[in-house]
């Protein structure tokens, strides 16, 4: 089984030889928590979900290193605590909550670790330090660090750009200050009165590049396999890791593989509060659409490709996974975790999950439903801990339920007509003690349940 992933490095899909087969890394940014994670930002982290649960299947669960990190120092979080006026880190910390609640309901493993920005300032610092000494960096009047952007001859060469096009196809703002106007920060200066630390340059706090850089050469080392996030990371925030990271690191390559998804739209539009289309995982959640629906949805488009959400779509895949459920749910298959190779073979061609849920379809058409439900539980769209499930489960509850009492309805009027008097009351009997209230009309008996019904005195043999 040899997978194949598109690397964004060399616009090529391409063969994943790991670094160490037993130690298989990758490394993808996460959320910068100052609000809750709305529809894009939920994309990454079902894509590389599913890369995990593949790459562990392959090669071990505990050859595996998964990082995704928090940010939870950034501007953006500075300016939602003035406002309203609550700490950093209470801004911070709900926000996680939050994000592990939705994490949660899409059935998204945790990684291996989930560093905060926060714990690795010591390591942030130390990187910028060896910038400096390697003349990477410089330091302004005001304790401002900035990496040099001249002095790293490939810089432009993840997003294949050069210098120029760079500034005026991202709108640099000019600052006079700099060597470069693409010269970006390591270590700004803040006042006292906000979240900072010391540094050799004086109380601040770390530029969003460096902290990602720091995080990943502590947990995964100086060279990883794998670096995913979404298509908007790749200039300047991916751009700037791989600089900062092999200068510092004195290495020729940050990752071995760049994997990034596409944006994600709304009914066509670009997703925008002012638009009033902005969707978050919440919303959606408010809204009753179950986390495996939204799961579904996301893996429907292939990663790499722009994704539409639409309401049809919702509707689609709800509806799919209603039957697949109730197929699932009939023939009871146990689980052995092992999906078919045609499930196998497609995940492996660079994650193509639409491919995949088409190959779902034929493998009820074939009636492999061991291997169909095998593949629901890997490719985390089983309906163990979503509503979905539960309203699955308590719909075949109520069929059962409802099975009985007819047919013991059924059993007592052939007792009477048998004559059978002793047996008829011993059933009606049985109902009014489960709470069901009996009606017996010209032509049929009619019931109600009573509002101490207990299923289970239904079920006991007397």
């Amino acid at each position: 089984m040899k997978l194949k992933i598109y690397n964004t490095k060399s616009k090529t899909k391409e063969f994943f030889k790991p670094i160490d087969l037993n130690n298989i890394r990758i490394y993808v940014c996460g959320p910068t928590v100052y609000d809750r994670a709305h529809i894009g930002n939920a994309r990454p982290v079902v894509v590389f979900d599913i890369l995990y649960r593949l790459l562990k299947y392959i090669y071990g669960e505990k050859s595996v290193t998964y990082v995704r990190n928090i940010t939870d120092v950034d501007d953006k979080i500075i300016n939602k605590s003035i406002s309203q006026n609550k700490s950093v880190d209470e801004i911070t910390s709900e926000t996680i909550k939050w994000f592990a609640e939705d994490n949660k309901y899409l059935n998204v493993e945790k990684p291996t670790h989930e560093p905060k920005a926060t714990q690795y300032i010591p390591q942030m610092i130390s990187m910028i330090e060896t910038l400096v000494s390697k003349k990477n960096a410089y330091v302004l009047e005001d304790g401002e660090v900035l990496f040099s952007v001249n002095s790293f001859n490939t810089y432009g060469f993840l997003s294949r750009q050069n210098l120029e096009s760079m500034m005026i196809g991202n709108r640099i703002i000019i600052d006079k200050r700099k060597r470069n106007p693409l010269d970006f920060v390591l270590w700004k200066p803040t006042s006292r009165n906000n979240i900072g630390w010391n540094s050799p340059w004086g109380y601040g706090r770390p530029g969003w590049h460096i902290e990602c850089s720091a995080m990943s050469k502590e947990i995964l080392g100086d060279t990883f396999d794998i670096h995913g996030g979404g298509i908007d990371l790749i200039f300047p925030h991916h751009e700037n890791e791989v600089a900062q990271s092999i200068c510092a690191n004195n290495k020729r390559l940050l990752a071995n593989y760049w994997m990034h998804n596409g944006f994600v739209n709304i009914e066509g539009q670009k997703m925008s509060k002012s638009l009033g289309n902005y969707l978050t995982v919440d919303d959606l959640r408010r809204r009753n659409i179950d986390g495996a629906v939204i799961r579904f949805v996301l893996l429907s488009t292939h990663y790499k490709q722009p994704l539409d959400w639409t309401s049809r779509k919702v509707d689609e895949a709800q509806n799919i996974l209603n039957k697949w459920y109730n197929i699932n749910n009939k023939q009871n298959s146990k689980i052995n975790g092992i999906p078919p190779n045609k499930i196998l073979d497609a995940l492996c061609d660079d994650l193509n999950t639409p491919l995949v849920l088409s190959e779902m379809h034929n493998l009820l058409k074939e009636e492999d439903y061991q291997g169909f439900t095998n593949s629901l539980i890997f490719l985390g769209l089983n309906p163990i801990n979503s509503k979905n499930s539960i309203n699955s489960q308590k719909d075949q509850q109520k069929e059962k339920v409802n099975e009985i009492i007819n047919l013991l309805i059924h059993e007592r009027k052939n007792a009477r007509g048998n004559k059978d008097f002793k047996k008829s009351d011993k059933i009606r009997i049985k109902l009014e003690k489960a709470g069901v209230s009996i009606n017996d009309l010209e032509n049929e008996t009619k019931w109600t349940l009573k509002p101490n019904f207990n299923p289970r005195i239904l079920l006991t043999e007397e």
